[in-house]
């Protein structure tokens, strides 16, 4: 398994504040699928970082979040 990192911006339909952060997962090595990656973010940061924002009397909707991946590099930190 490799840890790899990435730097990514994610940004809400409505919501008019952006995540600007970096995101680590492990994997076996080989190429990374892009449409995964940017799924996994979603539901393990971006989602909940939105949760927090908008606070408990507005639902956040997965698929109103967009992600962009700006660098991913594998990661000995």
């Amino acid at each position: 398994m490799t840890t790899y990192i990435a730097q990514f911006t994610a940004k809400h339909r409505i919501i008019q504040i952006e995540q600007n952060s970096i995101f680590t997962w492990r994997q076996e090595s080989g190429e990374i699928d892009d449409a995964l990656l940017e799924n996994k973010i979603k539901r393990e940061s971006a989602l909940h970082f939105y949760q927090l924002v908008a606070g408990k009397d507005y639902p956040v909707i997965q698929d109103d979040i967009r992600i962009t991946v700006w660098k991913t590099l594998p990661f000995n930190g």
